[in-house]
């Protein structure tokens, strides 16, 4: 049984016919359904809905098989003739406009389109087992019960406070799943909440149930993926309502995509189970489902594709079905577009196994006939382009030539790679200018997220330097808030590589990785193994930190130490300055005086005042005697002798002048 209305809206639904798998069909990037016949491995049918481009196909159910009435009205193709048993017929796809379209392959045409019911996109489609019946899950938070026989809704109830991301019917075609915020089983008799069970953190995209047997024999298991979530759990159905729990977890290396399985009928079978990642591995499991397991189970064996070249390059997995057969698995793979059909037969005994496979050779452009009425025109080499306007004029070849010569320069050298074109794009300088427009900073965060990512992918040492220098705290957030989550995790591993070399680079890695941690905490706590991922960075953290407290106290004491022999120093250069600086300054005052005593005299030529002249000259050569006298038997009055003389000098010249 195929999980097949499983798909979320960020991922392109891709799913096998039931029983026969005789049929894939897939809603590519351009919007139209194609069906591909795995026998033949052409292109079936080909379907574009008329608003392929604004209401893109989210997600593919195939009904459950049927005989196809003959009737007049079609005519058989050699193919089908003589075939009575039951075939995969009808397809639901939901779209972002909220309607469900219902396509016929044997008709090859559309066979009903369902309306008005949903006023968001629908997310999720899946058919009853048995009666015409088809639900349906939106964005309005509804599930509709559609009647196919009249095209009407038959009943339409709110499931939850969220989206409804996903959906499943029983085998029996008496309980319904659904997941929003939790995960709901419903009778689908009354309509009622049978059981809640807690969900996931993010968006559930996979519901399917996994065994057939009844509710009441505690026998009864369903599985369910979300977004960004590296598990699958089981949840088991009890009779005593204590089921809030996942019971069993297959551990998985990326989101799940597309999952088969082959329901258990009873505790001796075991389930099988393939998951097709979004990292495009294909991961078997393979359990016996009798209560709970307390261990992550990881995959019997995990399937990886590669090309043929001397550098191999991995080919994603499209989707995986099971077959009757326990070894053979029918694998789609390479392009949405133009995928390539296979049988394989796996040796599980192996853990990991890689089949490499030339992919160029083994696409077939093949169409039948009677899709494609697209004719592609012949186009001589002789024919000449005309100007629109005057008749008969050629295109003017010369106006085009240095374009067409740049270009085809180009592509004679090499391309650029990313290095050189991060050196031509200086990533350093930011533009802050003051005429630059608001935008540049988050343009410039957003070429930091993309490098960042394309850096971590290709594990290009130069890009990540370039990244990683920048020293700007608001850039650096900013570029982590915009990074995928897949990319998280290289991050970190990335961060803690870098911790570990030079301190200098060590602060830098600092400031990342504490923007990481504030962005994407919640991301990191949901994976199963983050002991073991981060186990390096918390050891090499505590290491560091060890030494921190014996640093600090030395660095106290270092600290008072250098303080005490500066302020000794300080003292000694202090004193020695107020000491010459006293000298200094008596010496020119004294100087200053003498100075002013000479220019204050008068300049009239008497002989009184000669005379006064040779008086005060007399009385100075006394004083300056009697000073020396003084400082030989006292130096330190040296200075009050000084001032003293000057004030007799004083006295003497007021005297005789009166």
């Amino acid at each position: 049984m195929a999980a097949d209305g499983g798909s979320s809206s960020l991922q392109l639904p891709c799913v096998f016919s039931p029983k026969s798998r005789q049929y894939l069909a897939l809603c590519a990037q351009d919007g139209r359904l194609r069906i591909w016949n795995t026998d033949s491995k052409t292109l079936h049918q080909e379907y574009v809905p008329s608003a392929h481009l604004s209401a893109t196909c989210i997600c593919i159910a195939w009904g459950p098989c049927r005989t196809v009435k003959e009737g007049p009205q079609r005519k058989k193709r050699k193919s089908e003739a003589g075939q009575v048993e039951e075939k995969a017929d009808l397809l639901a796809m939901g779209t972002a406009a909220g309607s469900v379209l219902i396509y016929s392959t044997a008709k090859g045409a559309l066979h009903c389109t369902l309306d008005g019911g949903h006023s968001g996109g629908v997310n999720c489609v899946q058919w009853h087992p048995e009666d015409s019946l088809l639900y349906s899950g939106s964005d309005d938070t509804n599930i509709i019960e559609w009647d196919l026989q009249t095209g009407k809704t038959r009943s339409k109830w709110k499931a939850d406070r969220a989206a409804v991301t996903s959906l499943s019917v029983s085998p029996d075609g008496k309980l319904l799943l659904s997941a929003g915020h939790v995960i709901k089983m419903w009778d689908l008799e009354t309509k009622e909440v049978y059981r809640r069970f807690t969900g996931h953190s993010t968006a559930v995209t996979t519901l399917c149930f996994a065994t057939t047997r009844p509710p009441d024999s505690n026998g009864l298991y369903f599985l369910s993926g979300a977004a960004h979530d590296r598990l699958l759990s089981v949840w088991q159905v009890r009779e005593d309502g204590k089921d809030k729990n996942s019971v069993v977890s297959f551990t998985l290396t990326d989101e799940p995509q597309h999952i088969d399985l082959v329901t258990s009928n009873s505790k001796e079978e075991a389930v099988r189970l393939a998951v097709v990642c979004k990292d495009g591995q294909l991961h078997l499991f393979e359990h016996f489902l009798n209560g709970a397991c307390k261990k992550p189970l990881s995959p019997s064996c995990t399937v990886q594709m590669s090309d043929t070249k001397d550098s191999p390059v991995p080919i994603p997995l499209l989707a995986a079905a099971l077959t009757a057969d326990t070894r053979t698995v029918q694998l789609a793979y390479g392009n949405h577009l133009q995928p390539v059909m296979e049988k394989v037969e796996i040796n599980t005994a192996e853990r990991h196994v890689c089949l490499t496979r030339d992919v160029q050779t083994s696409l077939s452009l093949s169409m039948e006939t009677t899709v494609s009425k697209v004719k592609t025109p012949i186009v001589n080499a002789k024919s000449k382009v005309l100007v629109p306007g005057l008749p008969g004029h050629q295109a003017p070849i010369k106006g085009t030539t240095q374009g067409s010569e740049k270009r085809k320069k180009d592509t004679d050298t090499k391309e650029m790679s990313i290095a050189e074109r991060l050196g031509e794009i200086d990533l350093s300088t930011v533009s802050s200018e003051k005429g630059a427009p608001k935008g540049t900073a988050s343009l410039q965060t957003d070429n930091f997220a993309v490098l960042l990512v394309q850096g971590l992918e290709s594990n290009d040492a130069n890009i990540l330097n370039k990244v990683f220098q920048t020293r700007k705290d608001m850039v650096i957030k900013k570029t982590v808030a915009r990074l995928p989550l897949p990319a998280v995790l290289p991050l970190v591993e990335e961060i803690t590589k870098r911790l570990q070399g030079h301190p200098f680079t060590a602060v830098l890695m600092v400031r990342w990785l504490k923007a990481v941690l504030m962005h994407h905490t919640s991301y990191l706590a949901s994976l199963p193994d983050l002991v073991t991922q981060l186990g390096v960075l918390y050891h090499m953290i505590e290491s560091r930190v060890k030494m921190f407290h014996k640093l600090t106290k030395l660095h106290g004491k270092l600290y008072l130490l250098m303080t005490q022999v500066a302020t000794s120093d300080n003292s000694n250069t202090v004193t020695d300055v107020d000491h010459t600086a006293k000298l200094v300054y008596e010496e020119e005052s004294s100087d200053e005086d003498e100075a002013s005593g000479d220019e204050g005299l008068p300049d009239d030529a008497d002989s009184d005042h000669w005379e006064e002249e040779e008086v005060t000259e007399e009385a100075m050569e006394d004083d300056k005697e009697e000073q020396a006298d003084e400082e030989e038997d006292d130096p330190d009055s040296r200075t009050d002798s000084k001032a003293n003389g000057e004030e007799d000098m004083d006295h003497g010249n007021e005297s005789e002048e009166e």
